[in-house]
């Protein structure tokens, strides 16, 4: 009985990690990268909340600083500095466009989840 408990734990932890989606991205020199809100084939990333306000997690990987740029229709509406070995959380209203950017090589994953109201 107590394995079949450990079981029950052990599937629903790996299950959980299963649906969520971290993407890596190398950024070069002086580039921007849109992650998400442009649409398909022009996203680096499936948001698949998109359609709903969501969390955007970002975590520097690298060695050096970049940002991310949040925009809605053209404006943008934030930018934040994400240090080395950062992990910041931005909330992303519906159709808002996210984007990565670095004057300096840099490594970064993200990973989108709900909101939790």
């Amino acid at each position: 009985m107590k394995n079949l408990h450990v079981l029950l734990f052990v599937f629903l932890l790996a299950s959980g990690t299963m649906f969520s989606q971290t993407s890596i991205f190398v950024l070069e020199p002086s580039q921007s990268m849109s992650i998400s809100g442009k649409g398909p084939g022009q996203d680096a990333t499936v948001n698949e909340y998109a359609d709903n306000d969501c969390i955007a997690t970002v975590k520097n990987m690298g060695k050096n600083s970049f940002e991310v740029r949040i925009q809605n229709e053209g404006k943008v509406i934030q930018t934040i500095a994400i240090g080395q070995a950062e992990t910041k959380e931005v909330r992303l209203l519906r159709g808002y466009e996210l984007y990565l950017d670095s004057t300096l090589k840099a490594k970064a994953s993200v990973n989108f989840k709900p909101v939790a109201y």
